[in-house]
């Protein structure tokens, strides 16, 4: 049986809905942008100094507007352009693998009624999520 992508992708979603997993995709470029782009300005506004104030105001203000933008994962998942989603899916079809299902409904079923399998597909989903997507990982309390 051929790996089915909408199946798992299926899966990766309700089982990080049901542990209420957020993540947070750091944004370093646009961070990076407004500390280089505020330390040019104070450059041209202050000289030397104003390079040290803007390069230094810049980079809070970079790290503020990066900060905190957690959103919950099914709604990354679905975002994930094809090649990304089908790396996800090598990465937790090696766990499954030689487990049979007919649709998504039954894989879930599956995964949901085996403990074991359950914390693999979630360590490898969250493996995924910190090392492909560079994200950091938040449970709901």
């Amino acid at each position: 049986m051929a790996p089915r992508i909408d199946d798992i992708m299926r899966l990766c979603c309700e089982l990080s809905a049901h542990d209420q997993i957020k993540v947070a995709v750091k944004n370093s470029t646009k961070g990076a942008m407004v500390a280089g782009g505020t330390a040019f300005l104070g450059g041209l506004l202050g000289g030397p100094p104003g390079i040290a104030v803007g390069g230094a105001v810049g980079g809070l203000l970079g790290s503020w507007l990066t900060s905190g933008q957690f959103r919950p994962l099914p709604q990354i998942l679905m975002e994930l352009p094809p090649a990304e989603q089908q790396k996800l899916c090598s990465d937790i079809m090696a766990v499954l693998g030689n487990l049979n299902w007919m649709d998504a409904a039954q894989l879930i079923a599956l995964v949901m009624g085996n403990a074991s399998l359950q914390q693999q597909v979630v360590a490898t989903l969250l493996n995924f999520v910190t090392k492909e997507l560079k994200a950091e990982v938040r449970y709901q309390d």
